[in-house]
């Protein structure tokens, strides 16, 4: 008789790069934004919660890192957009705790120097995100010699770090250590004119890094071609969109209206770096460039003319100013649909080329059906109309004869 030996089954192991890793640090960064919420309150700091970034940024960016990592976890640029948002906010959280026991008196809370340590770990945090724009879509270096060079960006970010956060350890609050009601820390030390030369030379090689990185994203995209084309088209569009407000929220007197400006430009980032890897709806990114061209476009020309007519009629022809408001805004709304249609078709022939294409496919092919005669010419025409429109997988034609 022979033995029958049960096989058992393998056991699962435990990766940390893995879906449950991705939700229990979504979790913790919620759990960290929940006590910036109540050390701001606690100080009546309205810095975060308003003016300054607003809570919803570091919520959409710990979401697409989230959502990122759990679709790929292989991928990086889900792990680095999860870090990043955890170590900007143990920064921001250090600094209003700094506040409480240094500055407001809370003088019996624990771990005060742990917390002045942790505010100077800014850096690290801001070094993280620029490395998402390097890994963007795939997380893969396309060079062997992109490697050396994160080395030496390392070394430049972990000497910035070093030389803030070595005063941290070593100083004493009140004598080289100052905690103000913003939470910010300054230092009344100064550098050795050696290590005052080192400090500009790793900003500056930092900073050559993060125009590196772009570099090489804007040479990519030259020479991409189908899915990865689109796929940078959305990074470019994300980083377009917060580069425009960020500068249009400058322009603004209002602090209020500047935030929710801020809040919608810098989410724009991570939502586009998001649905480019995850690939959802990629090929709408030309469809939403050429309507935000298009309408931006028009805007500004109905501004110039609505700004042109009132100038007009009230300093030329002194019309009284409530008539020519009038008469301006009329023929700025006449003109919207027709200018709108015009500039359209003009940027769709230029950044929409597959809709513009296929609107001409469309109407050439409108134009032989009137005089076709023959059904078979007719279908064949049509079957091929809509392959080159529409590019299905799959493509039948059904006709149902007469009785």
């Amino acid at each position: 008789m022979s033995a029958v030996h049960e096989v058992q089954p393998p056991t699962a192991r435990f990766r940390l790069a893995s879906p449950p890793t991705a939700t229990a640090l979504g979790i913790l960064a919620l759990v960290l934004l929940g006590i910036t919420a109540a050390l701001a309150a606690l100080i009546h700091q309205a810095t975060f919660l308003n003016v300054a970034t607003g809570i919803p940024i570091p919520l959409v960016y710990a979401t697409v890192g989230v959502i990122v990592a759990r679709h790929q976890p292989r991928n990086p640029v889900g792990w680095i957009l999860i870090l990043f948002v955890l170590l900007f906010l143990i920064t921001v959280d250090a600094g209003y705790y700094a506040t409480l026991r240094y500055h407001l008196g809370y003088h019996h809370l624990p771990l005060g120097q742990a917390a002045l340590a942790a505010v100077t770990l800014w850096p690290l945090a801001f070094a993280l995100f620029p490395l998402v724009i390097l890994l963007f879509p795939d997380g893969r270096l396309t060079s062997r010699r992109w490697v050396w060079l994160l080395r030496g960006y390392a070394v430049a970010v972990g000497y910035v770090v070093a030389i803030n956060l070595i005063p941290a350890l070593a100083g004493r609050v009140g004598r080289d250590i100052y905690v103000n009601s913003s939470g910010d820390v300054t230092y009344t030390y100064h550098l050795a004119p050696a290590l005052q030369a080192l400090n500009a030379i790793a900003y500056v090689a930092i900073g050559v890094c993060w125009l590196s990185f772009v570099g090489h994203q804007v040479l990519s995209w030259r020479r991409a071609t189908g899915e990865r084309r689109q796929q940078l088209k959305w990074l470019a569009c994300g980083a377009a969109i917060t580069l425009c407000v960020g500068l249009l929220g400058s322009t603004l007197s209002s602090a209020v209206a500047a935030s929710r400006l801020l809040e919608v430009g810098v989410t724009a980032m991570p939502i586009a770096i998001g649905v480019g890897i995850l690939k959802y709806r990629l090929y709408d990114i030309d469809r939403i460039i050429s309507r935000t061209l298009a309408y931006a476009i028009v805007t500004g020309l109905l501004v110039g003319v609505y700004a042109g007519l009132v100038l007009l009629s009230t300093q030329v022809l002194t019309i009284k100013s409530p008539i020519a408001v009038a008469v301006s805004t009329l023929a700025a709304a006449a003109l919207f649909s027709p200018l709108r249609r015009r500039v359209q078709r003009a940027v769709d022939r230029r950044f929409n080329r597959a809709r513009y294409n296929a609107e001409q496919t469309v109407q050439a092919f409108a134009i032989r059906l009137k005089d076709a005669v023959d059904l078979d010419a007719v279908r064949h025409d049509l079957a091929g109309v809509v392959q080159t429109a529409l590019e299905p997988t799959h493509l039948g034609v059904w006709i149902s004869e007469g009785r």
